[in-house]
């Protein structure tokens, strides 16, 4: 009765896994690879970055948006400097350029969101048109703003998402998350595609002005420390169902590191994980369970097999279903980010992944975590 039992819900998630990654892999093909038109843009825009402690790393992205090939009278650089302990606001300071604008956040009271706050107040100082967020230590080419504005002034987005890819890998560990978090990239420019948007990233986030205030900014959302992304591309999916847009293009690519060590790696999904019971689409909900529980059904039926080595065959039949669809994503992916080298990675990661969901679909949903130095929730 037991195999019987073990054998139909391995089977059945394996199937619906299946599924649901093709679905996604139909909303990434659906996304045609946009190529901004050659006008003058007209949209005045305000760049916000919220930042804590990154006196090594602010300078270089300060100078990368300063250098972008976008009218300098259209654009001007914000930049909250979140409670740093370091030199922060000094690196800050020494750009003389009337662009770069400084806010130190002095909040005496405790809060829990932080970064909410900072891009709030950041929000409030701006005079663009379109709000696009970014984070301390991103790098981005010349063309990453004009591309973004160019696709919002052809689609008329109230929010636009756009790549995030790992890049200056220094080892095995860090190429193994590239290919991972282009797997998450993927998933959420796919639910765009397939007008179901589910996630985001806040590092190359676009939204307009007037909407972040027709929402209530993060009112409703600002009980948790992280969200200022995904909770609020769900608050505008809601009332802008169709104003949704993921800008597919190399240009529109911005870059950051993945996490030295196993240690930190952990502390940044377990906060992107912590979202996940907030998101208004319950059917988006149920699919993260979904999986959730098909990846633990198969380290079931691994663990059965030292009972009963006939689940191993049962095993290996899911992970290698498991394997060629993930496959089937991922290489579109890779060649859009012109990293085709890493699917090499994907047999270890197939299996890795397994035991890293289950951990952190728990993990993400059971209490605090440490975020840039401070315990949150």
């Amino acid at each position: 009765m037991a195999l019987l039992v073990i054998n139909f819900l391995t089977g059945f998630l394996t199937f619906v896994y299946f599924m649901v990654v093709l679905f996604f892999r139909r909303g990434w093909l659906r996304i045609k690879l946009y190529h901004p038109t050659v006008k003058a843009p007209q949209t005045r825009v305000s760049i916000l970055i919220a930042a804590r402690n990154e006196e090594n790393n602010i300078s270089h992205t300060i100078q990368d948006i300063l250098e972008q090939s976008y009218p300098a009278e259209l654009m001007e650089l914000i930049i909250v400097d979140d409670h740093s302990a370091d030199r922060t606001s000094d690196v800050v300071l020494s750009f003389s350029d009337p662009r770069v604008k400084l806010i130190r956040l002095d909040e005496k009271g405790k809060l829990n969101s932080y970064k909410k706050k900072a891009i709030t107040e950041a929000i409030k100082l701006s005079g663009g048109e379109l709000i696009i967020t970014t984070d301390a230590d991103c790098r981005m080419k010349e063309e990453w703003l004009g591309t973004i504005v160019s696709f919002y002034e052809k689609n008329d987005s109230k929010l636009i998402s756009s790549p995030v890819i790992y890049h200056q890998e220094k080892s095995f560990f860090e190429r193994l998350q590239t290919l991972e978090f282009l797997y998450l990239i993927g998933l959420g420019a796919s639910s765009i595609g397939n007008r179901t948007p589910s996630t985001c990233n806040g590092a190359n986030l676009a939204y307009r002005r007037d909407v972040f205030f027709e929402l209530d900014g993060f009112k409703g959302i600002d009980d948790l420390a992280s969200g200022d992304d995904e909770l609020f591309l769900h608050k505008v999916a809601e009332r802008y169902p169709d104003g949704i847009g993921f800008c597919k293009s190399l240009s529109a690519v911005v870059y950051t590191q993945a996490k030295e060590n196993l240690k930190e790696f952990i502390r940044q999904r377990k906060r992107w994980a912590s979202k996940s019971t907030r998101y208004k689409n319950k059917s988006i909900v149920t699919l993260g369970v979904l999986i959730w529980l098909f990846n633990l059904m198969l380290l079931v039926t691994a663990a059965a097999g030292f009972a009963d080595p006939v689940f191993w065959r049962t095993c290996l039949w899911a992970l290698l279903f498991k394997f060629f669809c993930e496959a089937a994503f991922l290489l579109p992916l890779t060649q859009f980010a012109r990293r085709r080298e890493l699917i090499y990675y994907l047999p270890l990661l197939t299996i890795v992944h397994v035991v890293y969901m289950i951990f952190i679909g728990i993990a993400g949903n059971s209490g605090k975590y440490v975020w840039k130095g401070r315990v949150v929730r």
